[in-house]
Order: C-alpha cells, then sequence, then structure tokens
C-alpha cells in the first residue's frame, strides 16, 4: 500500500502546465465539521467531492468524531459515498445495533472520486463537536481481486503507480486486449509415422482466444490415421454447431468436423498422407480439450538405380552357369565383403544399372532383370 503524499506536489506543479493533467481537488487534505472543534450550526449541510489521478483510489480516516446519535443516523451524519453507492453513513461516538460511528476505521473508495456530505438537522439536545478528518490518494493494487472474482491478469499481474499491466508464461504471447494469454500452438508440424498431440495444456483447461495450427505430413504412400483418446471437453452449444471453441480436420480431399461437446469423436481413416488440425477458441469457458494418437499405414516405393557386381561366364566341366549376382548397393558404391575375393582372374566381372523395389515396411525385395 503506496501513499502518494508527493502527488500533491506534482498537482500544484501540473495546474501551472496548460499540457499536463489539472485535477479539480489536491490528492490529499483535511475536512471538518463548520466551526470544528466548536459545536457545528443546526440546519446545515455540506458536500466535499474528492477526485484522484486515474489508477488512484482516495483513503480517508477520522481523528475525530463526535455527532448527534439517533436512529439509523436520521438526524446528524456524515455519508460517504461513490456514485450512486452509499459506503458509509455515520454517526454519534460510538457505534451501537442501530448506528456506526467511525472509531478508528479507515474508509476507502473503489474508485478514482469520493463524495463526502455533513448534514446536521434542526435542533440538538446538547453540543457537539462533529469531526475532524483527513484524505489522500494512494496507488490502486490493481492486481489483488477479491475472493470469487475473475483475476485481472489470466497469468502475471505486475502493479505500478498508477496501474498495472500483464505478462503471459513461455509459450503464450499476450492478447490484443492486454488482459488473455493466447498460445503459441501454430506451425507445428509431425513427421514421425506415429504421434501424441493434444490442446495446449491438456488435460487442464485450454488457452482463450487462441487459434491452434498442427500439421502432420509424412512420405507418399502412407495413410494416416487419428484416434481421439482418453477425455474430450470443447465448448459447445445445445442448438447451434461448435460456435464458440471447434476442432477440424482437413485433408487435400476432405473435411472432418467441426468437433466440440463431451463425446470422443470416432476414428477418421484420412487416406491421406497430408492432414491438417485446427483448433480455435473463444474469450470464455473453462474445458479440457482433447488428445490424439495418430499412426500411419502404408508403405514407400522407391525406382532408383541399383549397382550390381555380378560373376558371369564361369566355366565348369560341363557347362557355363548363369550369371551369380556376388553384391549390390542402392547407393553409388559397395563395400566388398570377404567371398569376393575368390573371383578368378577368368571369370569376367559386369557392372550393370538395375532396379529395385523396396518395401520397408516388411521385408526387403529384390528384383533383376537383365539380358546378355
Amino acid at each position: 500500500m503506496r501513499l502518494l503524499v508527493t502527488l500533491g506536489l506534482l498537482w500544484g506543479s501540473a495546474a501551472t502546465t496548460s499540457s499536463g493533467p489539472q485535477w479539480p481537488k489536491p490528492v490529499f487534505g483535511r475536512l471538518a465539521s463548520p466551526g470544528f472543534p466548536g459545536t457545528y450550526a443546526n440546519n446545515h449541510e455540506q458536500r466535499w467531492a474528492l477526485t484522484a489521478p486515474p489508477g488512484y483510489r482516495l483513503r480517508l480516516y477520522f481523528t475525530h468524531f463526535q455527532l448527534e446519535p439517533s436512529y439509523l443516523c436520521e438526524y446528524d451524519f456524515v455519508k460517504l459515498s461513490a456514485g450512486t453507492t452509499v459506503l458509509a453513513t455515520l454517526c454519534g461516538s460510538e457505534s451501537t445495533d442501530t448506528e456506526r460511528a467511525p472509531s478508528n476505521a479507515t474508509f476507502y473508495s473503489p474508485g478514482s472520486s469520493l463524495d463526502v456530505t455533513f448534514r446536521s438537522d434542526y435542533s440538538n439536545e446538547k453540543p457537539f463537536a462533529g469531526f475532524e478528518a483527513f484524505y489522500s490518494a494512494e496507488d490502486i493494487d490493481e492486481c489483488q481481486v477479491p475472493p470469487g472474482e475473475a483475476p485481472t491478469c489470466e497469468h502475471h499481474c505486475h502493479n505500478h503507480l498508477g496501474g498495472f499491466y500483464c505478462s503471459c508464461r513461455m509459450g503464450y504471447v499476450l492478447h490484443r486486449n492486454k488482459h488473455t494469454c493466447s498460445a503459441l500452438c501454430s506451425g507445428q508440424v509431425f513427421t514421425a509415422r506415429s504421434g501424441v498431440l493434444s490442446s495446449p495444456g491438456y488435460p487442464q483447461p485450454y488457452p482463450k482466444l487462441s487459434s491452434c495450427t498442427y500439421s502432420i505430413r509424412l512420405e507418399e504412400g502412407f495413410r494416416v490415421t487419428l484416434d481421439f483418446v482418453e477425455s474430450f471437453d470443447v465448448e459447445m452449444h445445445p442448438e447451434t454447431q461448435c460456435p464458440y471453441d471447434s476442432l477440424k480436420i482437413q485433408t487435400d480431399k476432405e473435411e472432418y468436423g467441426p468437433f466440440c461437446g463431451k463425446t470422443l469423436p470416432r476414428r477418421i481413416e484420412t487416406k491421406s498422407n497430408a492432414v491438417t488440425i485446427t483448433f480455435a477458441t473463444d474469450q470464455s469457458g473453462d474445458h479440457t480439450g482433447w488428445k490424439i494418437h495418430y499412426n500411419s499405414t502404408g508403405h514407400i516405393h522407391h525406382e532408383r538405380p541399383l549397382l550390381c557386381l555380378l560373376r558371369v561366364g564361369l566355366r565348369t566341366s560341363a557347362r557355363l552357369l548363369a550369371p551369380e549376382i556376388i553384391c549390390c548397393s542402392l547407393s553409388d558404391r559397395w563395400i566388398l565383403g570377404p567371398t569376393d575375393a575368390g573371383v578368378q582372374q577368368d571369370e569376367m566381372m559386369s557392372i550393370l544399372n538395375m532396379t529395385s523395389s523396396y518395401n520397408n515396411t516388411q521385408h526387403n525385395h529384390l528384383s533383376v532383370s537383365t539380358s546378355f
């Protein structure tokens, strides 16, 4: 709690500068009933309109208080109000069941203005000295909110003199409303043939005012399958399809969704190797989101040169044997093994370009076709 007594000096200097703020009242001062510490007059009413700069509130306390006591302070009283809201009605010198005296209490305005009204009726049974009070402006700590109310900032709140500002945790960015933290969840690309993705923070409530994009990009020949697992909780409307938060899935041929509500969507077999998932949220709600496990089926088909080292023209006593493959390589070179050392000098060696078909999801298959 910071009292800004120095603002009184700032007010005085600002009043002499045409470009600076000019407050109608100083931000600290003294109030007293007419004639204090003498007896106040009958049939008298006086009002003080106190104003503080934006971002500040007014603090008021009494150093002396002695007014005529009455049931519910009907006769003489001091009333504290802010706009149409009455903060306190005070009378007497001690609090009872039907009247309230300030005693050692301190009163605060909810905003930057406070009205103080003193009124006395037509007569008093004996003389009363009235009251004396002091007020000052102090910074409002906007980061402190009453229990049960929404926080000022979604993540971090930083109070300073005359105001506050919000900031976000890593992985989030402050929305243009300066209060909400939106998730940085766009541009995520998944290239593994299986994996898991989910709404930000799952299974905790997902962030508001966020737009997330997830891309699954696999090699040609694969097909992506999506399974929603565990729980699914996306804000919905009973009559309109997903007007608030929604999850959509799109391929180059089809679109699935939008999805919302609490029911797990069925398995989605996309028949595509490229899938884009978009998730958009609005400014309200407290829902836990979703989780997807994806996998893929299919194979890669390559048509590329295959270098093979052949042993041809090998004679036996009976006949000429057919060509025999010694080793092959999908690259432009190979490493000769121990068996290659037994090749006889009179054997003809050939290097041929051939074609291979490779299925890396099952076994390696080699198909060689050549002629001599």
